[in-house]
């Protein structure tokens, strides 16, 4: 696929790459153990939409055996740069065999592509026993902070991207149980601590938030001003989450 070919989705995270990487926040350690929870010892996982590795990479210092699949080109060169298995493709087309893996994730990017046709290729890839696991690192609404720094974000990102990364844990049952997985949600606390220019980073990691021009440096300046209002002696403020976790596994015949 070329670059021009891309759907919208996928490009507008062409350049993205080092920022993203940087400060987009990590999983913590218990969500990732609950993913790998009773699965074979160095299970085969595929990780769908991986981004720059950042999962691919956690799953993998977990003892799993991992292959990135990643459509954006820049994102994927920098998960290979990184020493991962990076191949490009998509959810619906992998273009891995059939029945490879025990286990196929997709962290913080599964509402990309909530379909049927995704799941059917998840399911194509699974051994009997095998396991879907869908991760986000979602805002705790409950945090001021949290609460503030997202409704910034709302205001100054793209409503037509804001659009396309919303979903409800609801809406994925259905799809989950009529691909012949039952699904399972665990939520676990999370935090991430930054000071002033990486919350300016984390924003500016998102497909939605403005590339440049006045608009970008009004952004900067709210960030600014809500880290001023929020920021701890130490120059600090904390994004709190809930990771949530949706397990589903496969009969083992």
């Amino acid at each position: 696929m070329s670059t021009a070919d891309e759907p919208q989705s996928v490009r507008r995270f062409s350049g993205l790459a080092d920022v993203y990487d940087r400060y987009r926040p990590r999983y913590p350690a218990v969500a990732i153990a609950a993913v790998l929870d009773s699965l074979p010892a160095h299970p085969a996982a595929v990780d769908i939409g991986a981004g720059t590795g950042i999962s691919t990479r956690a799953l993998a210092e977990a003892g799993a055996r991992t292959i990135a699949i990643e459509p954006n080109a820049d994102m994927r060169a920098f998960a290979v740069a990184s020493g991962l298995d990076a191949r490009p493709g998509t959810a619906t087309a992998t273009g891995l065999p059939g029945g490879c893996a025990d286990l196929v994730t997709s962290f913080q990017a599964f509402h990309w592509f909530a379909n049927s046709e995704a799941l059917a290729e998840f399911r194509r890839l699974l051994r009997p026993g095998g396991r879907v696991a869908l991760v986000w690192n979602e805002r705790d609404k409950a945090d001021p902070f949290s609460r503030d720094f997202r409704e910034l974000e709302k205001r100054f990102g793209e409503a037509a991207m804001l659009a396309g990364i919303q979903f409800n844990d609801d809406d994925l049952k259905p799809l989950l149980h009529a691909a012949g997985f039952a699904p399972r949600l665990q939520r676990f606390e999370h935090r991430q601590v930054i000071d002033r220019d990486e919350l300016i980073g984390r924003v500016r990691s998102t497909s939605y938030a403005p590339r440049s021009g006045p608009l970008l440096e009004q952004m900067i300046d709210a960030l600014r001003e809500l880290h001023a209002t929020y920021a701890d002696a130490a120059g600090n403020v904390v994004l709190r989450y809930q990771t949530e976790v949706i397990l589903g596994d496969l009969p083992r015949t």
